[in-house]
Parts: structure tokens; sequence; C-alpha cells
């Protein structure tokens, strides 16, 4: 039996680090470029995996070189693979990124076999059997309304925990209220958060604990995390990091918080622990290059006691 299975797109990322974003008709110098396995459920789910925890993912990839990575990649942390499925004659997902000096990204998403899941590969019964589903969004509408039925199939069964990114943002706040109603965990960052609300992130986030969300937990870069729930509300400080690359920093974060939630944390100490493997998440080119064991991470002068 797994603890947590993520489900969300599954993405090969093709990142370059340059000079500067470009803007419209200009040329900018490439510095350095990878190749890695992403996705943003996915981020999450590696890196509960390297902390030991058992976990396994629902998705779908091509049957080609970039699939089979994504796979072989899950495999070195122990996530278990078995619900991915495999598809022919469609490619696995890609994310092209830019980043920046700065740290800062633009990507673009070509979905691939991300938009061909269907709600028969989506196995009820093993979502159902584990303590957290942890969502990310896909481009397509089909795979929004699958996850809007399977996030009201699950409610009160296992805690659900929602990542919504800009994608899903963008579809507004009527279209995202079923899922955020049910959400027992929030991870959204500042930008997103105000947009989806059109307040700042602390009145913003207050609203949507009102619709029903257990916890709602706000990445402010540099600035650290903001954290409500019924108890209360938390500013939980960063640790201070020079960014590299900001990629996956919000999933590294995720998956600090919910580790920190299976060891029975509460909801600022499992903010505590996002921070600081966020920290070394954007320590490097890739949203998995630098993430830390469980040794790694509790041996850090900043992990709760």
């Amino acid at each position: 039996m797994v603890d947590v299975v993520g489900f969300g797109a599954l993405n090969f990322d093709r990142l370059f680090k340059v000079e500067r974003l470009a803007e419209g008709d200009t040329e900018v110098h490439i510095i350095d470029q990878k190749g890695a396995p992403g996705g943003s459920a996915a981020n999450t789910i590696f890196a509960l995996g390297k902390l030991g925890i058992n976990c396994g993912f629902v998705g779908a990839i091509g049957r080609d070189h970039e699939g089979e990575e994504l796979k072989q990649d899950f495999e070195t942390v122990g996530v278990d693979v078995f619900k991915i499925t495999t598809l022919k004659d469609v490619r696995t997902g890609i994310v092209v990124g830019f980043i920046d000096k700065s740290g800062e990204r633009a990507l673009y998403v070509s979905p691939g076999a991300n938009n061909e899941l269907t709600a028969e590969m989506v196995d009820m019964d093993y979502l159902a059997a584990c303590k957290i589903v942890h969502l990310s969004s896909f481009v397509g509408d089909d795979q929004f309304n699958i996850q809007k039925d399977v996030i009201g199939s699950l409610a009160g069964k296992v805690k659900i925990s929602l990542c919504p990114g800009a994608l899903y943002i963008d579809r507004g706040l009527d279209s995202l209220r079923p899922m955020l109603e049910k959400s027992d965990f929030l991870f959204m960052n500042k930008a997103e958060v105000e947009g989806l609300t059109g307040k700042e992130y602390p009145k913003g986030s207050k609203e949507l604990l009102g619709f029903g969300c257990g916890t709602v937990a706000i990445t402010l870069g540099g600035e650290g995390s903001y954290i409500v729930d019924a108890q209360g509300e938390y500013s939980v400080p960063a640790v201070a990091k020079e960014a590299v690359d900001t990629t996956g920093a919000g999933d590294s974060f995720a998956a600090g918080f919910l580790y920190g939630v299976l060891l029975g944390k509460n909801s600022e100490q499992c903010g505590m622990i996002g921070n600081i493997i966020a920290s070394k998440c954007v320590e490097s080119i890739g949203a998995r290059t630098n993430l830390p064991s469980a040794e790694e991470l509790q041996s850090s002068a900043d992990f709760p006691k």
C-alpha cells in the first residue's frame, strides 16, 4: 500500500539557461541546457519518494525515450509506476523552459500523452487506498473534468492535496471552486492566489479557506511562505539561498509540507520543512537535481524538532 499517490501531467522538461528571457524579434545566448523528467505533481512525488515515503503515480506517457526516462527516474526513488499508462502513437508531454540569471523562467507546454488520459485509466480503488492524493494540472478540458470527478469521489475518504498552477488558475474561480471546496491542502504561489481571488494573498487565502479548504499554503519566493488553517495564520521565513533556477520550487515546497503532515507536524512546522526543501531545489538547474534525502533534511539546522 502506498501513502501518497500523485495524479497530474507527466512531462519531460527541456530547460535552457539564458542571459535573459527573450522579447519579440530578439536573439538571446543560451548559457547551458538540460533535459530532465518533470511535471508538477510528479516532481512532488519524486521528492517524497527520495524522502522515503511510499508513493505511486497515475498518469499517461508515450512509448518513447522520454516516457521511459520518466518511469525510470521514479523507480530510482521507489515510486510505484504500475498505474502509469503507456500509449502508442503519441509522444510523452514536453515542457520547454527558459531560465534567466535571476532564476525566473518562461515555460511552453506540449501536452502529448497527457491529453489522451481517460477516466478508464484512473484506478479509483488504488487512489482510495492511500492516505493522500496529490493533484496538479492538465492542459486539456477532459482531464480537468476527470480530476474534478476524482476529487468529488474521494473527498472524505482520503486527504486531497491540490496544486492548481497557472493552467487551472486561468480557468477562473467559478470553474475551480468544486475542487477547492474539497481540498484538504491547497498549494499556490502569491501571484496565483491574488490572480484567482483578486485580493492580496492574506485575504485571498482566507477566502479560499472559507470555501472549505483545510489548509492554504502560499509560497512567497525569497520571503518564505504563508500558511492559513482553522487554527491560525503563519508567516514562515525563507531559508536563504541564491536562486539558480526556480523550476519546481513550489513542487518541492509541497513535498516538504506533505512530508511534515505524514510526520504529524503542525501547519507552521510543515511550512518550515517545505521552505527547506524549496531552498535546496533552487540551488541547481532542474526541479529534482538537488532534492535532499530524509537524513539530509532532518540534519538541517532549520528542521523543526
